[in-house]
């Protein structure tokens, strides 16, 4: 063979060997990212080929499949048992909209993609498996509590088994329905536009992902710094605070909501029952910023990665302020925001001796025969403050309902502590306050115990009648009492 032909037949060889190593490439690598793709309609035929699994509350479904019954190669689509009272769990799946909440964190499981739902023979040939369940942790009692208490107001509210971190109830108002919009018809489409063009905007899950100014409910976590700091030993010792509180540098005054209250030199638990902004305003201001945010971080402010298992908004307590800014930190204000999973969140480590369960809504992913392929643990904790603070902060809750002004929350047969909260809204507090309230309850019989946190944005009542009192603590009294009871 002559050099040239050699040559030619080297050169050959390499093309085909290039040829192999591509077509490999993109049937083996290419081929499985196209497969994955969102934009791949045989994807979404095989995800609604078959029923999809379900998600369980209280041991039943609250979720379903249906034959779509038209010329759509969709077979099936998602329906949902009272989704609007689930929607802030559940989140929906639509096969034009994609999935959120539970139903976008699970799709694997519930499609049966999920490799731990596999044989190692399924996993082999690339079959599906039958479609897994998510379990979650919430009480269809609690829930069913705060949804009818919320009614037609625009707000939200979380329930927390302050032992384990299991989530109890988790509302948010107004709702939807995601049945409506699990379709790929005319029909759900006009339900996803007007779902888009509600200013309320009903799919924004507000117990999860927004965080606004929490108000007085904020002074638990001023409280908590002071004693852990040392700055007063306990909450029935007197502190320096001067009635009304000149905030640091400036000529403005923090005045108190009731000009007859007992704030001057008031004590932590005599400040927490009437809210007193001059005493939390002092306290936050002589701790210093840093030391505030330490103790609000510890319980879960400033948090970017709180997955329960749905990624919750940040709570932020802010690192740049001047003396003034800190003091108005101190009652909730200023740029200090929460959701109502981190109040909640707050109440229940005071409730749990000063540790911090993991608050989570899932408790397992089952595959098709029941078995579990994924767990969640109740026991993952971690110490926020000391035993003698929770201690100190549960006894100065309780005197906040039982002769303060949380006294809508009184719930018969029970131990019960809370802080209201007014936080102010809009430039100069020009809309209407939102009202807070965050509490803890325990069965005196049984021990049972649960932390709540409502947040009501908008309802109907005058301005003058806005109050954490008068509007949250009914709901959090229902949701108390129903998971007490069951």
């Amino acid at each position: 063979m002559n050099k040239t032909i050699r040559r030619a037949s080297v050169f050959t060889l390499l093309l085909v060997f290039a040829l192999l190593v591509r077509a490999t490439w993109v049937q083996f690598y290419d081929g499985q990212a196209l497969a994955n793709s969102d934009d791949n309609r045989r994807k979404t035929i095989s995800q609604y080929a078959n029923p999809l699994g379900d998600i369980i509350v209280g041991g039943k479904a609250v979720t379903g499949s249906t034959k779509t019954g038209d010329s759509s190669d969709l077979k099936y689509k998602r329906t949902y048992t009272d989704g609007s009272l689930y929607s802030a769990v559940t989140g929906f799946t639509s096969q034009v909209y994609g999935a959120t909440q539970l139903e976008g964190i699970y799709q694997s499981a519930l499609d049966g993609t999920d490799t731990q739902l596999k044989s190692p023979l399924d996993t082999l040939t690339g079959k599906s498996s039958d479609p897994g369940d998510v379990i979650t942790t919430i009480d269809p009692g609690v829930q069913k509590a705060a949804y009818s208490a919320l009614g037609d107001k625009k707000g939200a509210a979380v329930a927390i088994d302050p032992d384990t971190g299991r989530i109890l109830g988790m509302v948010s108002t107004p709702s939807f329905d995601p049945s409506k919009i699990s379709g790929s018809g005319s029909e759900d489409a006009a339900a996803w536009q007007q779902l888009a063009k509600d200013k309320e905007a009903p799919t924004v899950n507000r117990a999860l992902k927004q965080a606004l100014p929490p108000g007085s409910t904020f002074k638990l976590v001023v409280a908590a710094a002071a004693l852990e700091d040392g700055l007063y030993s306990s909450v029935d010792e007197k502190t320096h605070s001067p009635n009304p509180y000149k905030l640091p540098g400036t000529s403005t005054y923090l005045k108190n909501e009731s000009a007859s209250a007992p704030c001057e030199n008031a004590t932590l638990r005599t400040a927490l029952q009437y809210s007193c902004n001059n005493v939390f305003g002092k306290l936050a201001a002589d701790l210093g910023k840093d030391k505030v945010r330490a103790t609000a971080e510890k319980f879960g402010f400033n948090d970017a990665k709180t997955d329960v298992p749905v990624r919750a908004g940040v709570s932020k307590y802010p690192s740049k302020m001047d003396d003034a800014q800190t003091a108005l930190s101190g009652i909730g204000q200023f740029d200090v925001t929460a959701t109502p999973l981190q109040i909640a969140m707050v109440s229940a480590t005071i409730a749990n001796g000063g540790e911090q369960a993991s608050p989570h809504m899932v408790s397992q992913v089952t595959n098709a025969d029941g078995d579990a392929v994924k767990e969640f643990a109740d026991d993952d904790s971690t110490r926020v403050v000391s035993e003698r603070t929770a201690s100190q902060l549960q006894s100065a809750m309780q005197t906040v309902v039982s002769e303060g002004t949380g006294s809508n929350a009184r719930i018969d047969g029970a131990t019960v502590g809370g802080k209201t909260g007014t936080a102010q809204h809009g430039e100069n507090n020009s809309q209407t306050p939102y009202a807070w309230f965050t509490s803890y309850a325990k069965d005196d019989s049984s021990g049972k115990k649960v932390a709540v946190s409502v947040l009501v944005e908008q309802s109907n009542a005058a301005r003058s009648e806005v109050s954490g009192n008068g509007l949250a603590a009914p709901i959090a009294k229902a949701m108390m009492a129903a998971a007490l009871k069951n």
